[in-house]
């Protein structure tokens, strides 16, 4: 039974510790939505979206309403459009991002994924010319984000695909110089990359999902951050069971929101991703949780034991509340959006070979990171070769969101705004590593691929 201390510290949790869902994403195949003339296409995949996802908004309006549990973001993400384009007789896919904006605009959300490619193992021509089309497709967007998988455990990476993500983030970031490299923060560059994410930028609707879904993300880095207020100086064993009873609780909010949603949208329940996600919000940052554990700063010696334990235990304690955990679940380390990352990364605690290390054992990987503006292509490859790596011997998911930021140099400010935050430029390597880039080909599959 629930008793009223209970419900009272929930009601604390929403109003003085930033608990919220982050979002509700509604995933959509537009596999049907395949047309050899692509002006048919883009309006079929219009009219689909805009059909499923019509109470979207509504509904996540309502159960915050009546149940008091703030629901920041409204969602979709849909079937990788290289996959719904390929019939269309047509080179660039720009207009089936624009159709996937309107959509958006029209029902209202915050954001919609899916202008992606999954090209681990190699291209086919559709994903050749999904990729040319992304910086043109960001530039002329407002909310469509996007996404391509170069590697995975089982197939090694596509260094190919790595060598080309580089030049195109780099054309995105001079698209949208104005915005200062804006387009770059809806762009991700996956390694093993999950099928029910509901967080963007890197969410799509995985061809093994059916046919429409409801995925739940949580977050409440700053109830974790308070849990662990009360226990100063114990042991790691209690910290962890300290962790594992918050999540356990964060979860539970999650399971309600996603059924309550599933079944008044109609629309089958898919998963809970109970990952940490954190806000500029002072009060709402996963590296203060690490900071709390005994670090003076987030970055220094001990950092990445510290997230490894955090991650494990919101792990645990999410299994236990819901049958049906998904997405990525446990902690991210978005620099430009937590601002204990951002306060680490100004004090020169926090570089880019601390947060790889950091990468081997959190959600994700190298997130919203703002690089100098001149950084080449061949670097910021280069990074994204490290990164999958890392995913693929791992067999976890990784990825990479870096902002060549337009003009600027280490030390400046890129300010997005938002959950977006602002994010200190950090210095990369001044060694080249072009001639590794421009080799090609694909790096082997580890042994571990072969286990059945």
């Amino acid at each position: 039974m629930i008793n009223s201390s209970e419900i009272l510290q929930t009601i604390h949790m929403f109003d003085q510790q930033h608990l919220d869902i982050r979002t509700i994403t509604m995933g959509i195949s537009l596999l049907d939505c395949a047309d050899p003339d692509p002006k048919a296409a883009c309006r079929k995949v219009y009219d689909k979206i805009c059909r499923r996802a019509q109470n979207l908004v509504a509904t996540g309006q309502t159960i915050e309403k009546e149940f008091g549990i703030p629901i920041v973001n409204k969602r979709v993400s849909v079937t990788p459009i290289s996959l719904v384009a390929s019939a269309s007789d047509t080179a660039d896919y720009a207009p089936f991002a624009a159709a996937l904006d309107k959509a958006a605009k029209t029902i209202g959300i915050n954001f919609i994924g899916g202008f992606s490619a999954l090209v681990q193992k190699g291209f086919t021509q559709s994903d050749r010319k999904l990729i040319a089309s992304i910086p043109e497709a960001l530039a002329t967007t407002d909310l469509v984000c996007s996404s391509v998988n170069v590697g995975s455990t089982k197939a090694g990476i596509n260094m190919d695909a790595v060598a080309e993500m580089g030049r195109v983030i780099k054309m995105t970031a001079d698209r949208t110089a104005a915005a200062g490299g804006f387009g770059c923060a809806k762009l991700v560059v996956f390694a093993n990359a999950v099928e029910d994410n509901p967080f963007m930028a890197g969410a799509f609707h995985g061809a093994g999902e059916p046919e429409c879904v409801i995925n739940v993300g949580i977050s409440g880095p700053g109830v974790v951050h308070h849990a662990l207020q009360q226990v100063k100086g114990e042991p790691f064993d209690v910290v962890a069971e300290t962790i594992k009873k918050t999540a356990f609780r964060i979860t539970r909010m999650g399971q309600l929101v996603a059924r309550e949603a599933s079944a008044r949208l109609e629309v089958p329940f898919g998963i809970v991703d109970l990952s940490l996600a954190p806000t500029p919000a002072v009060g709402d940052s996963v590296a203060r949780i690490l900071e709390e554990m005994g670090l003076e700063v987030c970055g220094t010696h001990g950092t990445t034991a510290a997230l490894a334990l955090l991650n494990d235990a919101v792990k645990k304690g999410g299994v236990m509340a819901s049958n049906h955990v998904g997405g990525l679940s446990g902690a991210f380390i978005p620099v430009s959006e937590d601002e204990g990352m951002i306060a680490a990364a100004q004090q020169g605690a926090l570089g880019l070979d601390k947060l790889e290390a950091m990468t081997c054992v959190c959600s994700v990987g190298l997130d919203m990171i703002a690089v100098p503006g001149d950084t080449s292509a061949e670097t910021l490859s280069a990074i994204i070769a490290d990164e999958a790596a890392i995913g693929m011997v791992n067999s976890k998911t990784t990825a990479v969101r870096l902002i060549p930021a337009p003009g600027k140099k280490v030390g400046d400010t890129v300010e997005f705004g938002g959950l977006l935050g602002s994010a200190p430029v950090i210095p990369v390597h001044p060694f080249s590593s072009a001639p590794f880039i421009q080799r090609g080909g694909r790096i082997p599959a580890p042994m571990q691929s072969l286990k059945n």
